[in-house]
């Protein structure tokens, strides 16, 4: 027999089929129907004033199509509505970022992984190909002794002025991410999105928060703006950039310096002049 804390079905339980109930436009006395429960008992459910046994439990999330896990744990009412619309079509999304995932990688003659290059003729087809075999096997590889052979790297073409000093025509070798719980905020990441493509941002963490990641350019003409989950398909920490241009100098502590000189030549003078009197 699992035993379930009331605590868990008072915070999360009730609100949610209540949720799912009203985005299906349907009464208690419709889905308790449905479900062969007692009006009131549903009600009870809702209002987390008694609990269902396993096997109604398992019932309620068969009729709804969300997984038992999902009803217990996880706040719906915070949840996007595309994150809720792929629940309601079936889909098991991980929406807590924890998930297992499976990576599809090539390695060399030692069998030790390689670090693929998505170059810009391959870029518009990482979205759709990043789990490919045949996609991975054909882009070019190579190796950074620097680098720790215990983990997997893979290096991206940067398109834009979003992320100075890496500018366009820069490429940024990743560290894979396999738990995104792991994802460090203020650090800069580079991600795989079903709407954008490849992505490199500063990422703050908000998963627990809102089941997003907010992701910031070091450029502040560009807005800050929040990614479900599921819209996420790898995340890729930076390690390293390799660029064609030298770096821009910063001419703002130039300037600094400058200012300071200028108002210690200004003080002096004025000791002078008070010393002279």
């Amino acid at each position: 027999m699992v035993n379930y804390s009331p605590l868990i079905f008072y915070k999360m339980f009730g609100p949610n089929i209540k949720l799912l109930r009203k985005r299906r436009y349907r009464s208690q006395d419709e889905v308790s129907g449905a479900l062969d429960i007692k009006r009131s008992t549903w009600s009870g459910y809702e209002n987390s004033t008694c609990e269902p046994n396993f096997g109604t439990l398992v019932k309620i999330s068969e009729y709804f199509k969300i997984t038992v896990d999902k009803l217990l744990k996880y706040d719906l009412t915070g949840l996007s509505e595309s994150l809720l619309s792929e629940l309601e079509r079936g889909y098991d999304i991980d929406i807590g970022g924890n998930r297992l995932r499976v990576l599809t990688t090539s390695v060399n003659s030692n069998n030790e992984e390689n670090i693929e290059l998505v170059n810009e003729q391959a870029k518009a087809g990482y979205r759709t190909g990043y789990a490919d075999p045949d996609y991975i096997k054909v882009l070019p590889t190579f190796q950074m002794p620097f680098l720790s052979k215990q983990k997997k790297y893979r290096t991206f073409p940067i398109s834009g002025d979003s992320m100075p000093p890496v500018n366009e025509g820069s490429y940024v070798t990743g560290e894979y991410i396999q738990n995104w719980n792991m994802i460090k905020s203020g650090y800069p990441y580079i991600l795989l999105t079903k709407e954008d493509g490849i992505v490199f941002k500063i990422v703050e963490n908000h998963l627990n928060e809102s089941r997003s990641l907010l992701l910031s350019s070091t450029n502040p003409m560009y807005d800050p703006y929040e990614v479900p989950i599921a819209e996420i398909v790898e995340v890729w920490k930076f390690v390293n950039y390799i660029s064609p241009e030298m770096p821009e100098p910063n001419l703002s502590r130039d300037q600094l310096v400058d200012t300071v000189l200028n108002l210690q030549r200004e003080v002096s003078k004025i000791k002078q002049g008070v010393g002279e009197n």
